[in-house]
This record gives C-alpha cells, sequence and structure tokens, in this order.
C-alpha cells in the first residue's frame, strides 16, 4: 500500500513511521521498479489511454496527435477485459477498476503475443497515461491497482502517469513524460466538446431514422473529417460546418412516439458504451425509446462549480475573521471564470455551427439549489449533487419519462446518493419514475429485466 500525502482531505491517524516520513521529506512517495529498465525517451514513447465513447476516442487521439504527440485510444473495454481484471487485480474492487485494469493487459498481451513484440520493448516504448485524484472511493487507488496488476501480468516496471482530474490547466505534476500545459488541456478540451456534440445528436437522431444504420454511418464521415481537421490543424469550425451537411442528409420520422429515458450517475458506467454497462444506451434504442447521455461537459463544469464553491467559502471565511483575501485566490476565481467562458462559448460555437439546436447546457447554480434541500453542497464526491438535482429537474420540467441511475456494485458514492437520497426524493415527487441499477460484470439478465420493467411504465406514460 502507498501512503499518500497529497490527499489531504483524508483525516487518518498517522503512525509514527508516516509522520517520520513527512518530517524528513514532503515529496510524494512513488513505487518504483527494482528491475533495471532503460526507458525510450520520452518522443521515441507511445502513450496509452483508457477511452470514454469511440467518438470522443477518435477525437482525443487526433487532437493530441496535432502536438506532436504519438497517443493510442484502447478499443471499448468487453467482458473478456473484465475476465483478465479480476485474474490480475486485487479483490473487492468496484467493476470499472477490473474493465479499465483488463483493457489495458489484454492490449499488452495482444502485442506481445500477437504482434510479437518483445515484453522488454513495450515497458520501454509504452506507457499508460490516466486521471487520478483523491475521492470518496476506490477511484484513488486505481494507479496502484494499475501498477499491482501489470506487475502480476508479467509487465513490471511498465510506466503509468497521471493528471489530477480536478486540477485542469493548474497541474503540479513533475511529468517528464507529457507536459501536461495550458495548450494541451485547451486542445484535449475541444475534442471532448465536439466528441460530446456529435453523441448528442446521434442520440437524438438515431431513434427517428428511417433507414437504420444512417445515423451512425453519418457520424463516422464527421468523426474523420474532424479529426484530419485536428492533425491538419484546419479550422475545426468549418469541418464542422462541412458535418452540418451530412447529417442533414439523415432522413427521420420525428412522428413516431418514443418514451424519452435519462441516463445519469457514476461517471464510467454513466459514459461507456460497452458492456461495462451491459450496452445500457444501446439496449434502450432497440427497446424503442430515446436517450438523454450524460456528456462529458457536465463533469468539467461540475469541477469548475466546485471550485468556485470553494473559493466563496475561503473568501467567506476570510471575511468573518478579518482577514485579507488572498491574490493568489483572486487569480484563481478570475482564472475559473474564463475557463467557464471559453468551455461554454466553444460548446455554442460548435454546436450552432453543426446545426445542434434547442440543447440547453447544464447550469450548475440552477441545479445546485435544486438539490441543495436534499444533498450537502460541501460534499463533493462522486458526481455530487448531480444525480439528485437531474432527478428533480426531469420530474419538474418533464424533460424524460424514466430516469436511470447507473453505477457499479458497490459504488459509494453513487450509492449512498442512488439508493438513499433519492429514496427521499421519489417520496416527495410520487410522479417520478426512477430506476436505481448496478452493473457488475455478471448478471445482465436481471439487469435487462428491470431496466424493460421501468421502461414499460414509461411507453404507457407515452400512450396516456
Amino acid at each position: 500500500m502507498s501512503f499518500q500525502p497529497s490527499c489531504s482531505n483524508i483525516k487518518t491517524p498517522l503512525s509514527s513511521i508516516e509522520l517520520e516520513y513527512i518530517t524528513k521529506d514532503k515529496t510524494q512517495w512513488h513505487q518504483k521498479s527494482k528491475l533495471n529498465i532503460k526507458y525510450a525517451p520520452a518522443k521515441d514513447s507511445i502513450a496509452i489511454f483508457n477511452g470514454f465513447t469511440p467518438i470522443h476516442d477518435k477525437l482525443i487521439v487526433s487532437a493530441i496527435n496535432s502536438l506532436g504527440k504519438n497517443f493510442i485510444a484502447l478499443p471499448t473495454p468487453d467482458f473478456e477485459a473484465f475476465a483478465r481484471g479480476k485474474i490480475f487485480g486485487n479483490k473487492g474492487q468496484c467493476n470499472p477498476a477490473y474493465f479499465t485494469v483488463g483493457n489495458l493487459i489484454k492490449y499488452l498481451q495482444n502485442l506481445r503475443d500477437k504482434e510479437k513484440i518483445p515484453t522488454k520493448e513495450i515497458i520501454e516504448r509504452y506507457f499508460l497515461v490516466t486521471v487520478g485524484g483523491c475521492g470518496p472511493c476506490r477511484f484513488g487507488m486505481y494507479i496502484t491497482e494499475y501498477k499491482k496488476a501489470l506487475k502480476d501480468a508479467g509487465f513490471d516496471g511498465f510506466r503509468v502517469t497521471n493528471f489530477d482530474h480536478e486540477k485542469g490547466i493548474f497541474q503540479k505534476i513533475d511529468n517528464k513524460l507529457i507536459e501536461f500545459n495550458p495548450k494541451f488541456f485547451i486542445t484535449l478540451t475541444k475534442a471532448v466538446i465536439i466528441g460530446d456534440i456529435l453523441n448528442i445528436i446521434g442520440y437524438k437522431l438515431r431513434p427517428y431514422e428511417i433507414e437504420k444504420g444512417s445515423t451512425n454511418q453519418a457520424l463516422n464521415q464527421c468523426k474523420n473529417i474532424i479529426s484530419n481537421a485536428f492533425l491538419d490543424k484546419k479550422s475545426l469550425t468549418i469541418a464542422m460546418y462541412k458535418c452540418q451537411k451530412i447529417i442533414k442528409n439523415i432522413k427521420i420520422d420525428k412522428k413516431q412516439t418514443k418514451p424519452i429515458v435519462m441516463v445519469m450517475g457514476e461517471f464510467w458506467a454513466t459514459i461507456t458504451e460497452g458492456d461495462g454497462n451491459y450496452n445500457l444506451h444501446k439496449f434502450l434504442e432497440l427497446e424503442g425509446a430515446e436517450c438523454i447521455p450524460q456528456p462529458l461537459i457536465n463533469r468539467l463544469l461540475l469541477n469548475i462549480w466546485e471550485a468556485e464553491y470553494k473559493l466563496n467559502q475561503q473568501k467567506e471565511i476570510a471575511i468573518d475573521t478579518d482577514k485579507t483575501i488572498d491574490f493568489s485566490q483572486a487569480k484563481s476565481k478570475i482564472l475559473i471564470r474564463l475557463a467557464k467562458i471559453a468551455l461554454l462559448s466553444h460548446f455554442k460555437l460548435y454546436s450552432k455551427v453543426i446545426g445542434l439546436k434547442d440543447y440547453k447546457i447544464a447550469n450548475m447554480e440552477y441545479l445546485s439549489k435544486l438539490a441543495k434541500p436534499y444533498y450537502p453542497l460541501d460534499v463533493n464526491g462522486g458526481e455530487g449533487f448531480l444525480e439528485v438535482a437531474h432527478l428533480i429537474e426531469a420530474i419538474q420540467n418533464n424533460l424524460a419519462h424514466l430516469v436511470i441511475s447507473i453505477k457499479p456494485f458497490g459504488c459509494m458514492p453513487s450509492s449512498a446518493v442512488s439508493d438513499g437520497i433519492q429514496s427521499l426524493v421519489v417520496n416527495r415527487f410520487p410522479s417520478a419514475n426512477f430506476l436505481s441499477i448496478e452493473t457488475s460484470g455478471e448478471g445482465s439478465a436481471n439487469f435487462y429485466s428491470r431496466v424493460q420493467m421501468a421502461l414499460f411504465k414509461a411507453k404507457e406514460r407515452v400512450k396516456n
């Protein structure tokens, strides 16, 4: 087990050994391989990252590679990856840990066994880029889990680097493989925003398409056009405009009545479009529903809101104690507001150019006020107040006929909300059609059965 003094929010008693460690050396502790490995320099190394949706992955790879990097996105995790994660991972992990670490091991084993790349060369040339950070769940242990599983799978010494998901462009990581500078994150964010927009369009059109498969075919064309624009350093706005013409050619029949299902919950289980959530979005569409997905921009906006909320609290404390407001805090607040403006303006610009109309980006201030009577805003673990707020918003504004909260089995932050707080919300709003459901990597029959029962109620509401 690694001791992580940087996680200052964890209030646990310290042993005398740990206290002595902090006193002598305040730098972060890193587990190092005992093997004598001569790693390739950064310019000759290949970065691997666990992706999001297939559209996001394609755009992110192209965007980062346009900066002179060599990025590869892992395929969407499947049950085979889950099985390998169970074999080499620690017991008692949540299934995103098994899916993601198993997916990495599966990829590396394919390099070794099918492409015949020697293990030594894989360890020296490849490395994983992932997201880290503290929190109220096992997410903070993922990096240690990766290293343990990689060692047991025969890839001891494989490099793993990370950036803190809460700090954005304000990273303070000593990293010789990738420079997590503003240019990196701005380029990454543009890819994420455009990926969100394409996915939203897909979920809006696919249930109503006259020719099955036409929407995915059009989105694939758009994905390639925008990827090439990133790689060739051409205008993304012009690329989006070209996509508008392609999307307009999709023939749809909006006269069809469809139950609308909002899918929310734990971040990974909500975002993935594969076996990690039993292909929930695809299943709902096959059952005749229209999905409202959770775009990645919601998570970025939540992080910005939480950072601003924290600064406002510090300001209030300073006023109450007659202390001078720190200049760095004022500077941080300005930078946070600029980041929010840039994020929203780019989303609106790209949406307008591609023809995405009548889509409202999540308003964190509004959502926080909806959730406040039920959820303490000082608690920012997991998805924070979003799960509670999305359900209330869906009920009050008639946004969906069914709201599904999906999470991995044993997910502590999401379970506390969807199985605890949401019970009070549903009690206050009897008209709510809400389903809290878990994934474990097994038991898909029970999962689909519960979704179908809730979806039946949603279809009845559409008829009435």
